[in-house]
């Protein structure tokens, strides 16, 4: 066994899937207020945008990411990501439900819920989507041509939901594996309650928070737009994440085996419930190619594509907000 064992530093990143790429541009960067800092493609299906949406800076654990694929829409279940939460500034909230409903904005009330007081809402094509008041008061690397003023702006992703039939063998991977610590337990929709397990990663508050539900009679989610494709989790260094890939070997877990993408390095595995987990180091970062003043503006791509450029150019359509 490794020597010592590796600890995950929070969400690194969520990504999901979306049928329309122009009005998914236009709602994580006009209404959520992020900056796209990386416009590229699915590194598998290059015909495909991959779009990373993030703070000033684009800071690992504050990206919310989308493949663009012609999907039907997801059919809502078990076996999946449920719902993505971002923290925002302690008393942002109610500005936040004004803007919401200023656009017309699916949205619900501001309600408490695990001790803290939150509002739920969707993206054009159902993305569950969540705002957590945070301790913060304002964000740390804000981004000064976002429509959402600095003191409101999203702070990061956490905590993230997903669903399951059975916890055992899911807490076994998070607990004995991933090494998390299960902290609590609660209750959500009170009209056909299920148990929300939360487990705890090397990060504060709920940027370090995975919340697991338990719903045995729910189906399985069909993938599709408006669902989570997967969801990573922070590692720090490349130290750290060759550990990880030496651990998940020593302990007998299936993955993809070491991934290079350019601006991070993965790992990817699926836990037993279903869920498609990856390990994302910080670096190097999303200025990797391109200027940090431009980031996003045109379209990236990694050396091994570049020579491809005019063709993958004449497949995508422009991003018009």
């Amino acid at each position: 066994m490794s020597p010592k064992v590796p600890l995950l530093t929070g969400f690194h990143h969520l990504t999901a899937v979306t049928a329309k790429a122009a009005r998914n541009h236009g709602f994580y960067t006009q209404v959520l207020g992020l900056r796209l800092v990386k416009k590229t493609v699915n590194q598998d299906d290059v015909s495909a945008y991959h779009l990373y949406y993030a703070d000033g800076l684009g800071s690992a654990g504050t990206d919310i990411t989308f493949f663009d694929w012609p999907a039907a829409p997801e059919r809502r279940g078990t076996r999946s990501v449920t719902q993505t939460a971002f923290r925002v500034p302690s008393g942002s909230l109610a500005w936040w439900k004004e803007r919401f409903a200023d656009l017309r904005i699916t949205h619900g009330e501001i309600q408490e819920r695990d001790g803290r007081h939150v509002i739920d809402f969707e993206d054009p094509e159902g993305q569950r989507l969540g705002l957590v008041a945070d301790g913060a008061t304002r964000a740390a690397h804000p981004w000064e041509r976002s429509p959402v003023p600095a003191e409101h702006q999203l702070l990061g992703l956490g905590p993230i939901r997903m669903s399951v039939p059975d916890l055992q063998l899911t807490d076994r991977i998070l607990t004995e594996v991933l090494s998390m610590q299960h902290a609590r337990t609660y209750v959500i929709n009170p009209g056909k309650p299920a148990h929300v397990h939360v487990y705890t990663m090397n990060a504060p508050g709920a940027a370090g928070e995975l919340h697991v539900a338990v719903e045995p009679d729910a189906m399985p989610a069909r993938p599709g737009a408006g669902g989570v494709h997967h969801v990573a989790f922070r590692t720090p260094n490349d130290t750290e994440y060759d550990a990880w890939a030496e651990r998940l070997v020593e302990l007998g877990m299936p993955t993809s085996g070491p991934v290079d993408r350019f601006y991070f390095r993965s790992l990817y595995f699926r836990e037993p419930g279903g869920v498609l987990f990856e390990i994302a180091t910080d670096g190097p970062g999303f200025a990797t190619d391109e200027p940090l003043a431009t980031l996003g503006e045109s379209l990236a791509l990694p050396p091994f594509l570049e020579q491809r450029r005019a063709e993958i150019e004449q497949g995508l359509k422009p991003l018009a907000t």
